[in-house]
């Protein structure tokens, strides 16, 4: 069997193929992959075929985006979810992924929901699909039939309701995140590397672990340092060890005179911090929210923009956690009403730690995570519809 993947930019768009890539490829199944450039460096060691799809015009990409931080939410989704993804990402992928399917003739077409170029081509050439969700069934859908279905239309009447038709997979869990979708498939991440300790960055100070993130994507907007500046300001007063990472998008040494019970770093692997974390504060991103509740580990959300509000309301709804700010005003906006709220963090972090219901919560979530399907079982499931 042959499946070929598709995926837009960012990491946590492609993040949720990965399992299933895997799973895939250890069946023995012939699997290529399309991306963009920027993800180049992310699959150019790991073993998979792939080829490089085209990405909007510079002149694009700063047109779009340099408007989006003063947007509303409501306009900026349909700048991204309509201009960004289901117009200019689409046409920029649409040549490479037409010759890979020409080529390669795959079985299956797997893509990550906002790339729809792959969505297109397996339409008109009758190809079975699957578009695997990076945030809530229900905003997926909302998307797809709102906001990139009108535009698609002019690919092929119709063509939104046929992709919705198409099996969803998923990651979230179903008390968390009802879904939509006639066909829904749930899977779980595995684990392949064995978790390492993290270094001994805090000098003996013996107190409770908080991860801080706030995505790649936040961190390389205008106002991300200041962001990330105000949140390690606000634990440096607290009882914690804080550990804060940066992304490639920042260089850590501009977050400058950390105290000594905060440490920052470009990266490190989620699941490291996770295992010795107590408390993840972050933005609500799907990737960082999935991954702490499936370790059973409590939050504190300073939702941005994008799905971020969403994912925040969703932890609070089940008491896994905190959510310091709505997160409904634009991306501009809400930075700054992280930057005010240091107060209303330290409480909220000094709830969550001290009250033993965030984190049993948190565990209950993750319990539910982690019984379901394998990604192989999924992967032969599509199979047999194909």
């Amino acid at each position: 069997m042959r499946v070929l993947f598709t995926s837009t930019a960012g990491d946590g768009h492609f993040r949720p193929l990965i399992p299933l890539l895997r799973a895939f490829y250890h069946r023995g199944d012939e699997v290529k992959v399309v991306v963009p450039p920027k993800l180049v460096p992310t699959l150019e060691n790991s073993g998979f075929d792939y080829e490089i799809g085209g990405e909007p015009a510079v002149d694009d990409y700063e047109r779009v985006w340099s408007r989006f931080p003063s947007l509303t939410r409501r306009e900026a989704s349909r700048l991204v979810e309509g201009e960004w993804f289901a117009t200019l990402c689409l046409r920029a992928m649409l040549p490479t992924v037409e010759r890979v399917v020409e080529q390669f003739s795959p079985n299956l077409v797997v893509r990550e929901s906002c790339e729809y170029a792959a969505a297109v081509v397996a339409d008109q050439r009758r190809l079975a699909q699957a578009q695997v969700g990076i945030s809530t069934a229900s905003a997926e859908s909302s998307v797809l039939l709102k906001l990139a279905g009108p535009i698609l239309e002019g690919h092929g009447e119709g063509l939104a309701l046929r992709i919705h038709e198409s099996p969803y997979l998923t990651r979230f869990p179903a008390s968390l995140d009802p879904s939509p979708y006639p066909t829904t498939l749930r899977y779980r991440e595995v684990a392949f590397d064995p978790v390492k300790p993290l270094g001994n960055w805090w000098s003996g100070i013996e107190a409770p672990l908080v991860y801080v993130t706030i995505g790649t994507v936040a961190t390389g907007r205008p106002r991300g340092r200041e962001v990330l500046r105000a949140i390690a300001a606000s634990l440096a007063v607290m009882p914690v060890r804080t550990l804060v990472t940066t992304s490639t998008k920042l260089d850590p040494d501009e977050l400058d005179d950390v105290p000594p019970n905060v440490h920052v770093e470009s990266w490190v692997d989620q699941a490291d911090a996770l295992a010795e974390a107590s408390l993840v504060v972050c933005h609500g991103g799907s990737g960082t929210t999935l991954g702490a509740l499936a370790a059973g580990v409590p939050l504190v959300i300073l939702p941005m923009f994008a799905d971020q509000p969403t994912n925040a309301k969703l932890v609070e709804r089940v008491g896994a956690g905190i959510a310091v700010a709505p997160g409904e005003g634009s991306a501009e906006v809400n930075a700054k009403t992280i930057e005010e709220c240091a107060e209303r963090l330290r409480e909220a972090v000094d709830r969550v730690l001290h009250e033993p219901r965030y984190r049993e919560a948190a565990r209950a979530v993750a319990k539910e995570i982690n019984v379901a399907p394998l990604p192989r079982e999924v992967a032969g499931l599509l199979a047999r519809l194909t």
